[in-house]
């Protein structure tokens, strides 16, 4: 592997980005061989074949956890490392063994269903249904989620239903969940408005070549979308989980920059 492409980290306009906008783009995160290489597994897994359109006959088919080589070496990257470092803080994450599950998505007509506005809660409440993932919670110190990550496994044009971002939106949730305090909001709880408090935002779309990594706010506002392309679409969404409990009161003041992020939510 080229050591030009595993040997940086986020520069200061990265990160900047990161706080105001939510998310980063990480181009080449890991090699375009091990996307061709998952892909094969995952394409395996569907029960399609890849030359043959007439056997895609669903919008989206979700395979499970994958930690197979080409997925563990494609989560735990050097340029990938160093980016949760720069975001999350160097000792604050734990490294991926997996990655998790692939809504993997289709060229279809039909409502995929599971197009709306969330973010991905990240703890299970005291009384929910841990099988209820609308009663899935989140609350102002992202408990159990350091990061949202979204691995292409395939190019991802405009038209090949790219995760749709509301740009800015981290903000807006975390002066939602500041009023909630440990206990959070669940799923449901969040889904009530719609999520119309950041409906204003502009929206970015999750575009890139098999082998990019957006790395986003754990509060950032997505959907997805349905799949007007020709070629269907790979890509993971595993969480990065924390270490340790984010802090919003560092008598240090070294806060990360997810951390800071919240913070400008609650205009601090």
């Amino acid at each position: 592997m080229p050591d030009s492409n595993f040997a940086r980290a986020l520069d200061d306009a990265q990160i900047e980005k990161f706080i105001a906008d939510g998310f980063v783009r990480i181009d080449k995160a890991f090699p375009h061989r091990l996307a061709d290489e998952a892909r094969a597994i995952l394409w395996r897994d569907t029960g399609c074949d890849p030359e043959v359109p007439a056997t895609w006959t669903r919008p989206v088919i979700r395979l499970w956890d994958y930690a197979q080589e080409p997925f563990r070496l494609a989560a735990n990257t050097p340029v990938l490392h160093k980016a949760f470092d720069c975001l999350v803080g160097a000792g604050r994450w734990l490294p991926r063994s997996s990655l998790g599950s692939f809504p993997v998505r289709f060229p279809s007509p039909d409502d995929p269903g599971d197009a709306g506005w969330h973010i991905d809660a990240s703890f299970a409440g005291p009384d929910g249904d841990a099988g209820d993932y609308m009663s899935w919670r989140a609350n102002l110190h992202s408990r159990g989620r350091a990061l949202l990550m979204l691995f292409l496994f395939s190019d991802v044009g405009e038209n090949d239903a790219p995760t749709r971002i509301r740009i800015g939106s981290h903000l807006d949730i975390a002066k939602r969940l500041a009023p909630a305090g440990e206990a959070g909001l669940s799923l449901r709880e969040l889904a009530a408005t719609g999520f119309a408090e950041s409906e204003h935002r502009p929206v970015a779309l999750a575009t890139g070549a098999a082998g990019t990594v957006y790395l986003c706010h754990p509060f950032l506002v997505h959907a997805a979308q349905p799949h007007r392309g020709t070629r269907p679409r790979f890509m993971a969404q595993p969480p990065l989980l924390p270490k340790m409990s984010l802090s919003l009161s560092r008598d240090d003041g070294d806060y990360s920059p997810v951390e800071r992020a919240i913070l400008r939510g609650l205009g601090r």
